[in-house]
């Protein structure tokens, strides 16, 4: 689009508003909104996961819209009662995963030497049946009303430890060199792939601990079940 923000507030945040007045309308009790981790930021210090209570800090217009539907909620629940959750993912992966997470399955399956050896980052995912888990569990138990969750595996990965584990799923060597980040930046920035290598050697951690212990939840799906079954999927692929 010319103007992505614009783009994409008249779907997150026009068409989540008129959903929901909708919903408040026909009497539903509960409005349960996907967002995503991109409205607390794009990244994390090194141990330092992002948590419920960080205040918001969106960067690209997806993440900005996905926050300004967020408040939007708010406003209506506020006036009409209508119980809003709000549920924060990290990236998702699982069966049919698309964008990047299926370009590494490639790269993996195909056997491609890769200079992603080195990298000693740590980046929360969640698998799609994790995910779907919290959403069921956040239709009705009493003390999800008008909270904010953020979900994940439970098990945070760096880039090296991901390929590798997927590689160990897919039954592959893993064939990963052990090229300095600091050299992929640079590499990554003359071909203009600078936010791509910002992505694989950066670090961004979810706490899921309020989210636990606020609902008494835990992932069902383990990382290496959830790698597995994806891998499974991909390789029964065309």
């Amino acid at each position: 689009a010319t103007d992505p923000l614009a783009a994409y507030r008249a779907i997150n945040v026009e068409g989540t508003r008129r959903l929901a007045e909708q919903a408040a309308e026909a009497g539903v009790g509960r409005f349960v909104f996907l967002s995503s981790i991109k409205v607390n930021g794009e990244s994390t210090q090194h141990a330092r996961p992002f948590q419920r209570i960080d205040p918001p800090a969106p960067e690209d217009p997806y993440g900005i819209s996905k926050w300004e539907a967020e408040q939007a909620l708010w406003e209506i629940g506020t006036r009409t009662g209508l119980e809003i959750v709000i549920i924060r993912p990290p990236l998702v992966y699982g069966p049919r995963v698309k964008a990047n997470f299926r370009t590494m399955l490639g790269w993996v399956v195909r056997g491609i030497p890769l200079p992603l050896g080195a990298i000693n980052n740590l980046r929360s995912l969640v698998f799609i049946e994790n995910l779907v888990d919290l959403i069921i569990t956040c239709i009705d138990h009493p003390a999800a009303a008008n909270q904010t969750f953020l979900v994940s595996d439970g098990e945070d990965l760096s880039t090296t430890d991901l390929l590798r584990r997927i590689a160990a799923s897919m039954h592959k060597p893993s064939r990963l060199l052990p090229v300095p980040p600091t050299m992929l930046r640079a590499a990554a920035a003359v071909v203009g792939k600078g936010e791509v290598a910002k992505r694989l050697c950066g670090n961004l951690q979810v706490d899921i601990s309020d989210t636990m212990q606020t609902l008494d939840w835990k992932p069902p799906v383990t990382v290496d079940e959830g790698l597995k079954k994806t891998a499974e999927w991909f390789l029964n692929q065309p």
